[in-house]
């Protein structure tokens, strides 16, 4: 049974000799980069402490805890699905698949994934999805850490090659500052061509 961090209140007794795998993933609501995906399986042996739903930790805090919980960790992965990906899939159907992709990446084979959010990824495992599971769970809230470090360190390298968009500040999400970087430099390779603002820049540049 997974060992629970103290400010965590999920009840595990119910999955006593499951190999619980914790999976989230990061990055559905960006205008720009790939989404990301992670699977954690916690050693019992080897709690953690701090883990929580990575959007309520300091950068900082995420960061040390990602290099925690790949040291401690039984087995993790991190997955994605492209841009591409997301604008023929529609960005649900591409999370769901990075999410598999993560689950199947992993070196230990679970027997049982615990999904972030209400819905779940098409597996050969059996799966269960947990409303606001990265706050609960503390499997979850470890992939949850992961994919967003992940996600973000992925961001700093895209800003290196389109240094015009500021990725780095605003990670592909559509701030005021992304908007008008936007506007005034035009759609990327590496934005998301079905997402509406993007979509809406691309129409007009196609009737010029």
């Amino acid at each position: 049974m997974v060992n629970m961090a103290a400010d965590l209140s999920f009840n595990l007794f119910d999955y006593d000799g499951e190999v619980i795998c914790g999976v989230d993933e990061a990055g559905r609501g960006p205008l720009a980069g790939p989404v990301f995906a992670a699977a954690v399986i916690l050693d019992p042996q080897r709690p953690i402490a701090g883990l929580r739903d990575s959007k309520k930790l300091s950068e900082a805090r995420r960061d040390n805890l990602a290099l925690e919980i790949k040291e401690h960790a039984l087995a993790w992965a991190v997955a994605q699905c492209s841009e591409e990906e997301i604008d023929s899939l529609n960005i649900l159907h591409a999370s769901m698949l990075a999410m598999r992709r993560a689950v199947e990446a992993l070196q230990v084979v679970p027997t049982l994934a615990l999904i972030d959010g209400n819905r779940c990824p098409v597996m050969t495992i059996r799966s269960e999805a947990i409303i606001k599971g990265d706050d609960k769970v503390a499997a979850i809230s470890a992939a949850s850490i992961l994919a967003k470090t992940a996600r973000d360190a992925a961001l700093v390298d895209l800003h290196m090659q389109y240094p015009h968009y500021a990725f780095d500040r605003h990670k592909g999400y559509p701030t005021a500052l992304h908007l008008e970087l936007l506007r005034l430099h035009g759609v990327s390779p590496v934005h998301r061509r079905s997402y509406a603002p993007v979509r809406a820049l691309l129409s007009v540049a196609g009737r010029k």
